[in-house]
Order: structure tokens, then C-alpha cells, then sequence
């Protein structure tokens, strides 16, 4: 009895543990889209972006280039990158620059 419960555990979390991994793994390809469409604007001003992680709602990026040492970078950041991802992807949270 107890091993048919262990085992009956251990199977129902597998399958638990696999639907957030790809859930996790459909939201990061969808995160990676939105990069790549939001890089040309901020590549045409001397910036770019990078995607580091998803990890709990929250995204993590790196400002590059101009972007980086920029006086409006958290405006870019909040406003704007974190703006669009966000309304695309309900899922995100929070847009973090790390460096």
C-alpha cells in the first residue's frame, strides 16, 4: 500500500515537474521572440539587450552597449522593455537588467 502511494506520488510529480518545465520553456521562446524584435530599436541608438534567464516570473536581462551606461536605462528598461513583455507574456512579472 504505502509503495503503490510512493510510487503513485513520485509518477504524479513527474508529470507536475514536466508541465512546468515546458510551460517554462514555451515562455522563454516566446520571451526570446520579443528580444529579438525589440533589439533593432535599441541597436539603432548604440545599445542592444541579451537574455540571461527566466526564472520565477521574473526576467533577467544585460544592457549593452549605449544602453548600459545610459542616464534613461531604467526608463528603457521599465517602461519600455519590461512594458512589452509583460502585456505579451502575463506570465512575466518583472524585467530585471543584471550586470
Amino acid at each position: 500500500c504505502c509503495l503503490i502511494s510512493l510510487f503513485t506520488f513520485y509518477f504524479y510529480f513527474d508529470i507536475i515537474f514536466l508541465v512546468i518545465f515546458v510551460k517554462d520553456e514555451e515562455i522563454m521562446d516566446k520571451i526570446l521572440v520579443l528580444i529579438d524584435k525589440l533589439k533593432p530599436f535599441l541597436m539603432n541608438d548604440g545599445g542592444n539587450l541579451e537574455f540571461v534567464k527566466y526564472e520565477n516570473n521574473i526576467v533577467y536581462v544585460r544592457m549593452l552597449g549605449a544602453c548600459k551606461d545610459c542616464d534613461m536605462m531604467d526608463i528603457t528598461l521599465k517602461e519600455g522593455i519590461e512594458e512589452i513583455i509583460t502585456s505579451e507574456i502575463p506570465e512575466v512579472k518583472e524585467v530585471i537588467n543584471v550586470e
